[in-house]
């Protein structure tokens, strides 16, 4: 076999497996951002401010809890 053939086979695997990789991340975040707007609808009758800043301070924490830094923040 060619060795270019085997390098293009090679590289449409690695690419439609990150692709299929990314669009599950998309449809998991797209699902748990449908299932927070309904929490958010019953809950707070559509009031997105108190779950925008819960959310805010439950993500901070997550960002801050494993290293006990937020430098994840400074990447941005």
């Amino acid at each position: 076999m060619n060795i270019f053939r085997r390098r293009k086979r090679i590289a449409v695997a690695y690419l439609s497996k990150n692709i299929l990789t990314v669009m599950g991340l998309v449809l998991i975040w797209r699902g748990i951002w449908y299932v927070l707007d309904e929490i958010d609808y019953v809950a707070f009758n559509g009031s997105h401010a108190y779950t925008a800043v819960v959310g805010i301070i439950i993500g901070l924490l997550i960002l801050y809890l494993p290293d006990k830094d937020l430098k994840e923040i400074e990447k941005l």
